[in-house]
Order: C-alpha cells, then sequence, then structure tokens
C-alpha cells in the first residue's frame, strides 16, 4: 500500500504518480518515498494495462525540494549493512539506492512524462530528470535547480550525469558549482524541460505526450546516436578548458577547503565520458566520501537544520501567546537604524524613525528610498513601503508603539538619555530593545523602569543584507521581553540566536579576537599580506586587517578605552594595542577617511595595503613565521573565546555558537561553525594546542577548565547538548 506516492491508472493506460509525502509541507526525498517509487517502477515494467506513467506532485507548495536532510542516514544508510563489507563500501551501496532506482525509472521500456507543478530542487529535480518528458509550470516564481552544494554536499541522484548531457558540460558547471536556480524559461532554454504549459494543464499535456509516444520510453543518452551537447574528452577545447577553469575558479572561492565543489568536478569529468551507468556508480562513488566526511554533516546541520529551528523558534519561551509587532520605534536615523527601519517596513510594520533633527531623520528615510530604486521595486511597491516609515524628532509621536528599538552612539549617557525619554511617553510596559554591540544590557537596563522588558536586539550592518539578529538576555529580563524580540525578528525574516549578557555579548566579543590576532602579528613584524591572506585561505570572509578597516580604527581605539575605564584595574589590553593607537595618533581611521591599513583611492580603483604600514607599526621579522602558524593563530584565538563563551553561560546552546558564528561575522562556513569546528577537531586535541600556543603566545590561548574537562570525558559540545535534551 503507498502512502507517499499514490496511484492511479486512468483509461489510457497511464499510471498516475502523484507523490504527496504525510506529514510534510513540502515533498521531500524519504525512505516512503523511495519505497513507493521501486513499487511503482516494477508495476510499470511488469504490467501490461500499464502503457506509460506520469509523475507529478499532490502538493500545492511545489513538486519536491530534494532529499529530507534531517534523515540522511535514514534514506542513504548509516555505514551498516552487510558485515562483510566495509563501512564505505556499504554507504556507497547505501547512497546508490536511490540512482539505481531513478536508472530503473528511466529504462522500465514505457514513456514517462513529469508534470513539474512548482519548485523543484536537488532531489526533487533529479526526479524530474530521470523522467523521459518534462512539463512545467508557466510560473515565473517556480525555482528549478541543484542547490546541494550550498550546504555541503553536492548532487548525488543523477543530477552530476544527467545535466550536462542536456545542457552541455560548461554551462551544466555553473549550475552545479554555484547551486545556481533556474526559472521554467530558462530551463526550456538550456532543454532542461521540454514544455512550459499553464500549471491547470500540465498533468493534461505530460499525459498527451505519453499517450501519442508510446515507443520514447528511451532517454537521448541511451540512444546510439547521442552526443554530448559541446562535446567531451581531451579531443574537445571547450571541454579541457571547462575543468582547468573549473579548478582554479574553487581554489580562489574557496581555497580547496570545500569538499563537495572538487567532487562536482571529479564526478562530471571522469562520467561525462562513461556509459551512464557507471557515470552513475562513479557520482555514487564520490557522493559517497562526501557523505562520510564530516564537513557535510556539520555544515547541514548549521546552515540548514540549525537554520530552520532557530527560524521556526526554537529559543522562544513556551506558553506565551505570541505577540507579532505592529508599530516599532527607531531611536536613531544613522545608517542601522536606518535599515532596521527599511527591513521592519518591508515586513509590513509602522516604523517612527526618531533623530535629533528632522534633516537626520528624513535622511534614514531616504536610506530605503534609495535602495529600493536599485532593486528597481515598482513605484506603487516603493511608495506603500515608505508610507510605513514616519521621520520625526518629537518623541510624542513614540506613543503607540508596541516596540522600541535603539541604535544611537555607544555612549551610556546619550543611551540612557534617549531611554528615558522614551519611557515618558510611551510607559515601561512597553519593551524596549538596544542594538548596542558591546555595552552590556543589564547596565543600560538601569535607565528604564521595568528591565523585565528590557532586552538586547543587536543587529549587523548592513541590516538590510545580513541575516542574523542577536538577542541578549539582560539580568532581569523577563520572557515575554524574550518572545517578543523572537517575534519582530521572525516577522523581518532574519535568524536569531539567543545569549545572555557579557561585555560583547558572543558576536563582538569572539569576532574582534579574529581582529585583535591580527593586530598581535602585525605588531609582532609579520608581513601584513601574509595575515591577510591567510586569513582569507583560513575560510574567513576577509582578512583581520581589512575587517578592521570595515569597522573603523578609530571606533576600535574608542572600544577599548571605553572598556577600560569600565574595567579599571582588570582590563587587560591585547597584544595589538599599540598597533592601533599608533594608527590613530596618524588620523587613519580605515574606510571611511580612504586611510587605514590599506589605501583607497579617491579614483574608486582597488584599495591596496599602506606601503608603509609594516615599518610605521612594527619592525619587520627577520623570520616570518609559516601560513600554517598564522592560520591556527587565527582561528583557535576565536575558539578558545567561544568555548569560553559557553563555559560562562553566555551561551546556552552549541547552535546558537556556530549560527551566530557563521552568520553574524562570517566564521569559515565549511566547518560548520567553531564548536561544530571543535568537535570535529576533537576536544583533546583542541586543548593539546591551546596549550602549546598558550606556552609561546600568552595567556589569551589558556584552555578553559570546560575544555579540559570535556577532553578529559571525551565529550564534544553537540553530545553534551543531545544529552541535556533527552535527560
Amino acid at each position: 500500500m503507498t502512502t507517499a506516492i499514490h496511484q492511479s491508472l486512468d483509461a489510457d493506460g497511464i499510471l498516475l504518480l502523484t507523490i504527496d509525502v504525510p506529514g510534510q509541507t513540502m515533498n521531500v526525498i524519504t525512505p516512503e518515498v523511495n519505497a513507493d517509487l521501486a513499487a511503482a517502477v516494477a508495476r510499470i515494467k511488469s504490467d501490461d494495462a500499464v502503457k506509460g506513467a506520469v509523475l507529478t506532485s499532490g502538493k500545492a507548495s511545489g513538486f519536491m525540494a530534494g532529499a529530507d536532510l534531517k534523515g540522511m542516514a535514514a534514506i542513504f544508510g548509516d555505514g551498516g549493512g552487510d558485515p562483510a563489507k566495509s563501512k564505505m563500501a556499504n554507504l556507497f551501496d547505501g547512497v546508490y539506492a536511490l540512482n539505481k532506482q531513478l536508472r530503473e525509472l528511466e529504462t522500465c521500456g514505457k514513456p514517462v512524462a513529469v508534470a513539474i507543478n512548482g519548485l523543484a530542487l536537488g532531489g526533487g529535480l533529479e526526479f524530474t530528470l530521470a523522467c523521459h518528458y518534462r512539463v512545467c509550470a508557466d510560473n515565473p516564481k517556480i525555482v528549478l535547480g541543484l542547490p546541494e552544494v550550498l550546504v555541503g554536499l553536492f548532487p548525488g541522484g543523477g543530477g552530476t550525469q544527467r545535466l550536462p548531457r542536456l545542457m552541455g558540460v560548461q554551462p551544466a558547471l555553473m549550475y552545479l558549482m554555484q547551486g545556481k536556480n533556474m526559472s521554467p524559461q530558462e530551463a526550456l532554454g538550456l532543454k532542461v524541460v521540454h514544455e512550459v504549459a499553464p500549471l491547470a494543464e500540465i498533468v493534461d499535456r505530460a499525459k498527451a505526450w505519453v499517450k501519442a509516444n508510446p515507443t520514447k520510453g528511451v532517454q537521448p543518452w541511451d540512444e546510439k546516436s547521442f552526443r554530448f551537447p559541446g562535446g567531451v574528452g581531451m579531443a574537445s577545447p571547450s571541454f579541457a578548458q571547462s575543468f582547468m577553469a573549473g579548478t582554479a575558479v574553487v581554489g580562489k572561492q574557496t581555497s580547496f577547503n570545500m569538499n563537495a565543489p572538487l567532487a562536482i568536478l571529479s564526478a562530471v569529468y571522469e562520467g561525462s565520458q562513461l556509459p551512464m551507468d557507471t557515470a552513475l556508480r562513479v557520482e555514487s562513488k564520490y557522493f559517497a566520501k562526501i557523505v562520510a566526511d564530516p564537513q557535510a554533516g556539520n555544515m547541514i546541520r548549521s546552515l540548514f537544520i540549525s537554520k530552520q529551528a532557530a527560524e521556526k523558534g526554537a529559543r522562544r519561551p513556551k506558553n506565551i501567546a505570541p505577540m507579532p509587532p505592529k508599530k516599532i520605534g527607531m531611536l536613531g536615523a544613522g545608517l542601522m537604524g536606518a535599515g532596521v527601519a527599511m527591513v521592519s517596513a518591508q515586513a509590513g510594520i509602522e516604523v517612527v524613525l526618531l533623530d535629533r533633527s528632522q534633516a537626520d531623520a528624513d535622511k534614514g528615510k531616504q536610506y530605503t528610498a534609495d535602495r529600493l530604486a536599485k532593486k528597481r521595486t515598482s513605484p506603487e511597491k516603493t511608495a506603500e513601503i515608505l508610507g510605513r516609515i514616519h521621520p520625526t524628532t518629537d518623541y510624542a509621536d513614540l506613543k503607540g508603539c508596541d516596540l522600541i528599538i535603539e541604535a544611537v552612539f555607544e555612549d551610556r549617557a546619550i543611551k540612557a538619555d534617549v531611554t528615558k525619554k522614551t519611557e515618558a511617553v510611551v510607559g515601561p510596559d512597553t519593551f524596549f530593545g538596544s542594538n548596542t554591540s558591546t555595552l552590556p544590557i543589564t547596565g543600560l537596563a538601569e535607565a528604564w523602569s521595568k528591565p523585565e522588558n528590557f532586552i538586547g536586539i543587536h543587529f549587523f550592518s548592513p541590516v538590510e543584507k545580513m541575516p542574523l539578529v542577536e538577542i541578549i538576555v539582560g539580568k532581569k529580563t523577563g520572557p515575554e521581553a524574550i518572545a517578543k524580540a523572537l517575534d519582530y525578528v521572525a516577522a523581518i525574516r532574519k535568524t536569531p540566536i539567543v545569549v545572555n549578557d557579557s561585555r560583547g555579548f558572543y558576536t563582538s566579543r569572539c569576532f574582534g579576537t579574529y581582529i585583535q590576532e591580527g593586530l598581535a602579528l602585525l605588531g609582532e613584524g609579520t608581513v601584513p599580506a601574509l595575515i591577510e591572506n591567510v586569513g582569507k585561505q583560513a575560510g574567513m570572509p576577509v582578512g583581520p586587517l581589512a575587517v578592521n578597516d570595515e569597522v573603523g580604527l578609530d571606533l576600535s581605539y574608542k572600544v577599548a578605552k571605553a572598556t577600560k575605564a569600565d574595567l579599571g584595574d582588570a582590563y587587560k589590553g591585547g597584544p595589538g594595542e599599540t598597533v592601533i593607537e599608533k594608527m590613530n595618533e596618524l588620523g587613519r581611521f580605515g574606510r571611511k577617511n580612504g586611510k587605514g591599513f590599506y589605501v583607497y583611492p579617491e579614483d574608486g580603483s582597488k584599495k591596496y595595503i599602506w606601503p608603509d604600514l609594516l615599518a610605521t607599526v612594527a619592525n619587520a621579522a627577520d623570520d616570518q613565521p609559516g601560513a600554517a602558524a598564522v592560520k591556527e593563530r587565527l582561528m583557535f584565538r576565536q575558539l578558545v573565546e567561544c568555548a569560553r563563551c559557553f563555559e560562562e553561560g553566555v551561551l546556552e546552546t552549541p547552535e546558537d555558537g556556530d549560527l551566530g558564528a557563521i552568520f553574524g561575522w562570517g566564521f569559515a562556513p565549511f566547518t560548520g561553525g567553531p564548536f561544530s569546528m571543535m568537535d570535529t577537531i576533537g576536544i583533546a586535541n583542541v586543548v593539546a594546542t591551546l596549550d602549546r600556543l598558550a606556552q609561546r603566545h600568552g595567556e589569551r590561548f589558556n584552555a578553559p577548565k570546560l575544555l579540559r574537562d570535556m577532553a578529559a570525558a571525551g565529550e564534544t559540545f553537540y553530545g553534551r547538548a543531545a544529552a541535556k535534551k533527552a535527560a
């Protein structure tokens, strides 16, 4: 009895296979889908009453979103199976099973068409490619693609073999390597689909093709006359160039840190020169290697599973009714405040945008107008969004707001002043969120007479592009304030993490260590280009010096000064502090004034490292460190600070830590985040490396007691988290 693919045979002998996975809002490949597909193929082959088949979806949400990433072990096997075989051999059998089934579908001897009613991604698109004829609904919002590379995987259901055979190696590599989607019309032009038709007609048109083509149950690549579009093999210049260029591009974009892109290149290169049956086995070989490596699992967990869970309210306090924001007050119309106003208005929320002068407030609203113009938003939509932003200087206009967000200067006195002026109008029962990036929320909440309604809502710049929002819980913050903040983040479609209060919280504190270690290396006389290049090669978006230029060297100086004043004798300056002091004395503040560690030419040409940098801030070391040593310092300085945040209770879950690192400051995504990285390295190995670094470079690398205890017990961060949930 089918549970995921329903069968219906019509009077013409056409078997309609409707995929409708129970309990899922979107069709995904599950063990039930695999079992039902096998049963359907067996019937098509053996039942003389079946003249052909049409595959479609029973869900309005789309055709299929690919494999159920949450249950990959159930789909592909977990390395068990035949005890006479190795773990990898059993894993290969598991991943090859779907490939084998789809191959049996396309070689069943009868015509099979597919009616694509909506989104078809990953394994969903691979299902369609195994059909002989593809009809797609004519809707420009429908996307088709193979995005697996974005979560550390690659198409393992024949995608690396069928797509190149349809459109040619060179264009196929672009879609496979970038995870790029295509619209129905693009797919038609690329011969990925055969026909585009109105949604109401796609099943009938697919059936009509099957009925009219009883002998066309053969794929082009199984015909003796088949020729690869564009040619293959070393006799084809474009073929050779595609792989030479592809390897170079992978090196440039990933520093060869990611497994999947190289596996895609290898599978396409080898498979395109082999018969399809052998090619599919080659693809499964590479796919098994990808699945077996921790990288894919780490990326899937952080970039897909944990991200989705956070966005669905995993950290939202239970038993509190939804509190979606209707009208917010935005204090400060600078770059950050203007960005918050924009994303809020786009989400349908009314915004009172307040600043010291009407000109500043109006400028904040113009920020939205300018960016909507760049996006070529329609005049009607632009007017609708701008109509929700009300620039003002009058605090009285904040009356009626159910959430206030403050983004004024990082100065306690200024923040306290605007907080008190706001409460005088809206009252203490209104929820108040501070966008501070470093100042402890508990102290700022003293200016609000009901601190349980005060919370940190930390955005990242530019707000409209950065996906993360860090929610900071002060010592007196109540659960309703947490729920309100998370409901607001959900409304503006961002990814939240929840952390507890401390100086710098989680993201600013740990991100700062990357910059600080770069400064320390510079202060020791390390060549700036070495620091910057290794930072990028380690998987960070840019080098630590370039990041500091973007943040502002003057801001780094002011934050250090404020921190020193707050902590007094407890303050411990970093080894790169003298570098920042020197740059501040020279008036080199970074990109903002066109001169920092880099030079920013007035003609807009490419920035370059200031030639006199090393000679100005330090003496060049005679013995320069190797790239591996620089990478180790830059990455482990971040890892140890992340571990301290966990030990101190700033972080409560490794999921928040990994999400915050990847989406907040761009921590190497291929690792799955710092906690996934430590688990993969092994906590005992992390401690040993930190001990060596601390002995050579100082106490900032000292391993916290938590790590030592975990190493002794053989624990991992995610293992501890799972045990805690199970308890």
